[in-house]
């Protein structure tokens, strides 16, 4: 059954699955000022910041890796069961996150996070195909282009008010409830119709309903250890440890366990179940599990290689070199496996239309080009006018990010009069236009208006090009791949953001290196305080510092130039409209 026949009203299930999406990209940025608090909840030093970064991998790893097999999933199973899945996994990682004591535990949570945010975008984008035709599909996946941003903009904004009256754990015990509420709503829209209408409604699973609430409770108390629990002469045993010093080798440590593992079997032969886990693990194999596991640990080496390193210093980790290494093998290994499979996780013929791999490749230059916006813009702020504030050098970019979903829902509006290929190139040209006006910043830039300028033409550019790029691959695959296709475009910005800022940043380390050779005439002049007491150098090295950034904005006007051209060659025969871009390529001479 389709979605469309499934739910009464499509505008409501999809607004729900968009308000969905939005929240989980929040979560994305909820992060960033809530960091130091939970390093420091997992006894991590504010001062070693790098043993922090897989709360960021962790969360990144999830989002991207298991992407495509979640989109494959959406394919075989249906939209509306992974979308609830989905909202159901990104609740369980906000708990986990919420209780963790310790950087396993917490990078787990964010995992899951990540695994359950990622999985909401590509069954909703595939949604949008199930619910419109080809002609009606831009302005809808413009509003969840759109609400996906503006989850961006209000994540560091929603965890800023959070913070200001709780610690960070109650930020992802709201995580928790919203994402409940809206899996309970999303089920509840479609049941609408299709539940019976006779009969009393039955309970779920009386032994799995028990089964669940002691396995969370139990697991709860050992996160949480409570003082007075942990006191308590009669109590106090259940959280001692039977053998070593483990947590989960505790009496109530092992409850947990063992009513997890009770409530997998219980899922795995019960007539009506709490979770049909049996339908699900047939679905997961037949999304070909050796493939997902291949191109998970191809894209995950490369998330790695990039997403643990300082994008100030560093081009890759220490271990970059080791990962890209085992993503290339793993590479290898998932294209003969797609060779030689039955039913391979990219279907053969999946993406043949030139548009479709043309949409992954033109997605790839997006997100190259997106990034230093999101990097850069508040580095140059930190490094100019707001040296004393990363609030405030980070407010600098919500310019930039309120125009996005607003050139988000017009892209979507356009791309049903005019070609994707055209709108695309139009936006990544304004795009281009903005970094080509930021590469030229003076040091007090951000000071005047004109600023402005470069960041909303930047915004509108890049919001004009997401739903035209949605578009042309929906429109230029078939039905049964819609989840896969929209997976694979997101898969494609995400690590072309990872790779492009670490090649622009590697460019900008260039310009910046050969800048100092003129600090180290004017040191030796001045002598080992020259930072201190010569002007001549602090002006240098600011200098120095401009010319990186600048640089970086140069990088990412070309990377937004390429994305354009390719997407005018390559969207040609996206029909989604009339008119193609080839068409207005020959009308233009």
């Amino acid at each position: 059954m389709t979605a469309a026949s499934a739910a009464r009203s499509p505008r409501v299930l999809l607004g729900v699955a968009a308000g969905a999406v939005a929240f989980a990209a929040a979560d994305t940025y909820v992060v960033v000022l809530a960091l130091p608090d939970l390093m420091a909840s997992v006894g991590v030093p504010i001062d070693q910041l790098q043993r922090a970064a897989p709360i960021i991998s962790g969360f990144l790893l999830g989002y991207v890796a298991m992407l495509p097999l979640i989109g494959r999933i959406a394919d075989l199973r249906g939209r509306v069961p992974v979308l609830v899945a989905a909202l159901v996994v990104f609740a369980l990682g906000s708990l986990v996150t919420a209780l963790a004591y310790d950087m396993p535990s917490m990078v787990a949570g964010r995992f899951l996070q990540g695994v359950g945010g990622g999985g909401l975008v590509p069954a909703t984008l595939a949604l949008v195909a199930d619910l419109y035709p080809r002609e009606r599909r831009g302005v809808p996946l413009g509003v969840v282009s759109a609400v996906q941003e503006i989850g961006s903009v209000l994540g560091p904004l929603f965890g800023a008010v959070v913070l200001a009256f709780a610690d960070w754990r109650a930020i992802f015990a709201i995580n928790l409830a919203v994402g409940l509420v809206l899996a309970v709503a999303v089920q509840a829209l479609t049941r609408r119709d299709t539940a019976p209408r006779a009969g009393p409604a039955r309970l779920p699973d009386p032994l799995g309903l028990l089964l669940l609430a002691v396995g969370l409770v139990a697991g709860a108390l050992v996160f949480v250890r409570p003082p007075d629990l942990m006191a308590s002469i009669t109590w106090g045993g259940l959280l001692t440890p039977l053998a070593g010093t483990g947590r989960w080798l505790t009496p109530l440590g092992l409850t947990t366990v063992a009513a997890f593992v009770l409530l997998g079997v219980r899922c795995a032969t019960a007539a009506r179940p709490l979770v049909d886990l049996r339908s699900w693990v047939r679905s997961t194999r037949e999304a070909d599990v050796v493939g997902a596991v291949l191109l998970a640990a191809t894209l995950g080496g490369v998330i790695l290689a990039f997403a643990t390193a300082d994008p100030e210093v560093q081009v890759f980790s220490e271990q970059g070199v080791w990962y890209l290494l085992g993503a290339a093998l793993a590479g290898v290994a998932f294209v003969v496996h797609l060779r030689r499979a039955e039913a391979p996780l990219v279907p053969r013929g999946a993406l043949r239309a030139v548009p479709a791999w043309g949409a992954v490749l033109v997605s790839f230059f997006v997100g190259a080009a997106l990034i230093a916006a999101l990097v850069a813009v508040p580095l140059f702020a930190r490094t100019t006018t707001y040296r004393d504030s990363q609030l405030m050098a980070a407010l600098v970019l919500v310019r930039f990010l309120v125009a996005l979903p607003v050139g988000a829902v017009v892209g979507g509006y356009l791309t049903r009069r005019f070609s994707a290929g055209a709108v695309t190139a139009v936006g990544m040209a304004l795009a281009a236009a903005g970094f080509a006006l930021m590469s030229q910043w003076p040091s007090d830039a951000l000071e005047g208006w004109f600023a402005n300028v470069a960041l909303v033409l930047g915004g509108l550019g890049f919001g004009l090009a997401l739903a035209p790029v949605n578009a042309a691959v929906l429109a230029s695959t078939s039905d049964d791949v819609h989840g896969l296709a929209s997976a694979l475009v997101v898969v494609a910005r995400m690590v072309g953001m990872l790779v492009g800022i670490s090649a622009l940043t590697a460019i900008g380390l260039s310009r910046y290196y050969a800048a100092q050779d003129g600090l180290r005439t004017i040191a030796e002049v001045c002598g080992v305080d020259a930072d201190k007491v010569c002007p001549a150098y602090r002006t240098q090295q600011l200098d120095a510092a401009i010319t990186q950034e600048q640089t970086v904005f140069a990088g990412a006007a070309v990377s937004a130039v390429v994305a354009a051209v390719l997407a005018l060659l390559l969207f040609r025969g996206a029909a989604t409209r009339a008119l193609s871009a080839g068409d207005l390529l020959r009308s233009a001479g």
